[in-house]
């Protein structure tokens, strides 16, 4: 699956070999405050957690995996000093897939530096790769969960066109969390 430029992001799928931009990602305080209190993820956690978790979701088929955004060359890229920069990724996969996985129903996620933050790239980009993973026949349904404190996250899903569906306990290998689910039918 190809996923076309917007007119600030280049989106393309990451790759096994792109561990080093998860790492640098994570380096911020303030990108992990939700995910984990602020822990920044060590490399020793993106090759042996990371890496092998997006293997198992990885399909370029069906757009399953991290979409890496970098910022184009642009006026408004230049203004903000981003040109050219790796921004972030937006994580495409079934929704519940360390549990039960369902491909009717596929799971949205993101995660940006703190520098891109609130421009609207982050909506941008999952906009993008909403719609071209939506335009699968078998889908029927995009997802997102967040932390019901974190309100920028949220605010992305409801722009998006999810509504709030419930708040239960996500599911996952690494540890269960209380999430906020939003969700839209396509």
């Amino acid at each position: 699956m190809h996923i076309n430029n917007t007119t600030r992001l280049q989106l393309s799928l990451m790759t096994l070999d792109d561990s080093a931009l998860l790492f640098e990602l994570d380096q911020d305080e303030r990108v992990m405050h939700f995910l984990n209190g602020g822990n920044k993820t060590t490399q020793q956690q993106i090759d042996t957690v990371m890496i092998p978790r997006l293997a198992q979701y990885l399909n370029p088929d069906k757009g399953w995996g991290l979409w890496k955004v970098h910022a184009l060359n642009c006026i408004e890229n230049d203004k903000h000093g981003l040109s050219g920069q790796y921004l972030g990724w937006v994580l495409v996969r079934p929704m519940h897939f360390f549990t039960d996985i369902q491909q009717h129903d596929l799971e949205l996620g993101w995660r940006f530096k703190y520098v891109s933050w609130g421009k609207g790239y982050a909506t941008e980009a999952a906009q993008a790769v909403m719609e071209a993973v939506s335009a699968i026949d078998e889908v029927t349904h995009i997802s997102a969960l967040a932390v019901e404190d974190n309100l920028a996250s949220i605010a992305i899903m409801k722009k998006l066109g999810m509504t709030f569906q419930h708040k239960s306990i996500h599911k996952d290998p690494l540890g269960d969390t209380e999430a906020v689910f939003y969700q839209k039918v396509v």
